[in-house]
């Protein structure tokens, strides 16, 4: 992409983005093609034949998991060669993200080690603490943590109570404290701790061995899904950490964990990906099985609807990720270029995606969260049976909507950053909303095109216009008291995830085609017909909630009315577009799109 045309985040609301100026899955590299087919090699000989001894959380097993990983150079991709890592850029480390994203518990591992529990102290270590900790963490022969959450401080990460105190010699800080649901906790060597030095108001960070003394761990916690990754409570009774293992200044531990939270949820939408497709693949491999009345149940109208919803979910989460991945790269790329380290640029060019990763992560959750439900459902009884493969998936899906913050969090987030974002840089939504009321007023608002593209287009145009709408009369409306309106931030936000969506989709269409054709391309229409048909129900049934929430009289039907027109879009036969979706994913027997 011209590094000119790079759209910041959440700049996507405010500006046209062109076909070519996009990432497309379809555009790996035959190295990043090999990445992913080592990571699905390892699981397809390391980790599938284990699940139930990982389940059983044998002991010894994940820990030798990941140092096998690690053998293979998986636990370093986004690591620099001088630190016995692949120093491959965020789109490949977001491709083995999906891959690996197929490996259940081991995923949750995997992803703890590699994210949160690495990248801190790459990132905010100094050079001895990197030369110390990081080639040993990309090799596997150490194996991290990373403690935030605490049992009074959850989505509230800076009101923990974990104290950090200076020893008297000033050679060791003394940690108190307690913290709880700890991934890798039962076997990590290396943890990120977070905790208050004396009576500060923010939080520091520091790097706390295993055996440092005063460490305490809890038994495995017993959990609904995910039950072969390990979840413990760490309790610190005055364990004594170096001083030279503070991790960055004292106080900016809030801002790691900021950064390092906004790394784990866009790298969440691209793991989801691994276990969609997974169970997807489950799905229509029992249906081609499965006989009722005579037929295999792949034949039944019912059957194919949830298969094409499924496929239809998971391209489209896939646009997005990989869209946005690719947005980060170039960003890391125009920082370095100004004269940033690599550890600055990286932190930098993913917290400008922080609109994009917040929402993302609730889309590629809830996305997930639909295709393993169906799932069971196309399994029918044998779904609800621990003996079928689907019956993991279905439990392990649903963590994902609370890691990484909730996505009620998530969902609060996408609409308040938004809105600082647009004052701090310059396009003020107010001002947005302002002319799309004056656009109405003149009735400007144009005829629908005849050309494909150029329909789609408009009506994704019209989608922004009502997120922008919203945006600017909800600020107006609200001020400062807008962020205890939970229930509009959801609905705009909502809206402002079906928008990104949509255009991902699009473009990922219109480039697809520009590659290989219109014929060669034309399921992938069906795809987009149907999702943006149903994203400007999504849109326009939550812009009349959000109004209906707060305006009155004259105003309140003017909105209704704009909110009604921008949805418009031109019927479409779903259901047959469905049946060919379904009848490709039945004819390929798995996830081919």
């Amino acid at each position: 992409m011209a590094k000119e045309n790079i759209l910041k985040g959440g700049e996507f609301l405010v500006k046209e983005t062109k076909a070519a100026d996009i990432f497309i899955p379809e555009e790996f590299t035959e190295e990043q093609l090999m990445i992913a087919g080592t990571c699905s090699d390892f699981l397809e000989q390391e980790v599938y034949p284990s699940l139930d001894r990982i389940d059983a959380q044998e002991e010894g097993l994940m820990r030798w998991l990941l140092q096998k990983a690690g053998e293979l150079g998986l636990l370093g991709i986004s690591v620099p060669e001088q630190y016995e890592g692949f120093e491959q850029n965020f789109v490949t480390s977001m491709l083995a993200s999906e891959y690996m994203g197929a490996g259940y518990s081991f995923s949750v591992a995997y992803s703890a080690h590699t994210g949160i529990g690495t990248l801190p102290i790459l990132y905010y270590g100094t050079d001895e603490q990197k030369q110390k900790y990081i080639p040993r963490l990309a090799t596997g022969e150490l194996t991290s943590a990373y403690c935030l959450t605490e049992p009074g401080a959850g989505s509230d990460a800076n009101s923990g109570k974990t104290q950090a105190v200076l020893s008297e010699d000033g050679k060791h800080y003394i940690l108190n404290g307690q913290k709880m649901w700890i991934t890798n906790g039962g076997f990590a060597d290396v943890m990120t701790v977070f905790a208050k030095i004396d009576t500060d108001r923010v939080l520091s960070a520091f790097i706390v061995e295993r055996n440092f003394p005063g460490i305490k761990f809890n038994p495995e916690e017993k959990k609904m899904g995910i039950k072969g990754s390990s979840t413990v409570q760490i309790f610190f009774n005055d364990c004594k950490v170096p001083v030279e293992n503070l991790l960055g200044k004292r106080g900016q531990g809030f801002r790691i964990a900021l950064n390092i939270l906004h790394m784990g949820r866009i790298k969440l939408g691209g793991t989801v990906l691994g276990a969609a497709k997974r169970a997807i693949t489950q799905s229509v491999n029992y249906a081609n099985e499965r006989k009722q009345f005579g037929t295999t149940i792949g034949s039944f109208g019912a059957i194919q609807h949830k298969l094409a919803e499924q496929v239809i979910k998971t391209w489209v989460t896939e646009a997005s990720v990989y869209r946005v991945s690719a947005n980060i790269d170039d960003t890391i790329e125009t920082l370095l270029e100004e004269g940033r380290s690599k550890g600055e640029a990286t932190i930098e060019g993913i917290a400008q995606y922080a609109i994009e990763a917040a929402f993302l992560k609730v889309f590629g959750s809830e996305a997930l969260s639909y295709i393993v439900d169906e799932a069971v459902q196309i399994f029918g009884g044998m779904g609800f049976s621990s003996e079928t493969p689907i019956d993991r998936a279905y439990r392990d899906s649903r963590i994902n909507r609370i890691f990484e913050g909730t996505n009620e969090i998530n969902r609060m987030l996408v609409v308040d950053t938004t809105i600082k974002k647009a004052l701090k840089e310059g396009f003020d939504v107010s001002r947005y909303s302002r002319s799309v009321l004056k656009e109405f007023e003149e009735q400007a608002t144009g005829k629908i095109p005849q050309d494909y593209f150029e329909e789609k287009h408009f009506y994704v145009t019209n989608f922004k216009k009502t997120a922008l709408l919203l945006l600017g009369v909800i600020s107006e409306t609200f001020k400062r008291n807008l962020t205890s309106e939970q229930e509009i931030l959801f609905n705009v936000s909502d809206i402002i995830m079906q928008v990104y969506a949509s255009e991902s989709a699009l473009l990922r269409l219109e480039k697809l085609e520009s590659l290989r054709g219109a014929e060669a391309t034309s399921i992938y229409r069906d795809i987009v017909d149907v999702f943006i048909y149903d994203a400007a129900d999504v849109i326009r049934k939550n812009a009349v909630d959000a109004i209906n929430s707060f305006a009155g009289g004259e105003d309140q039907q003017k909105l209704l009315h704009i909110a009604e027109k921008l949805s418009e879009v031109a019927p479409i036969n779903t259901k047959e577009a469905r049946r060919r979706l379904a009848a490709k994913v039945i004819d390929d027997n798995k996830y081919d799109f």
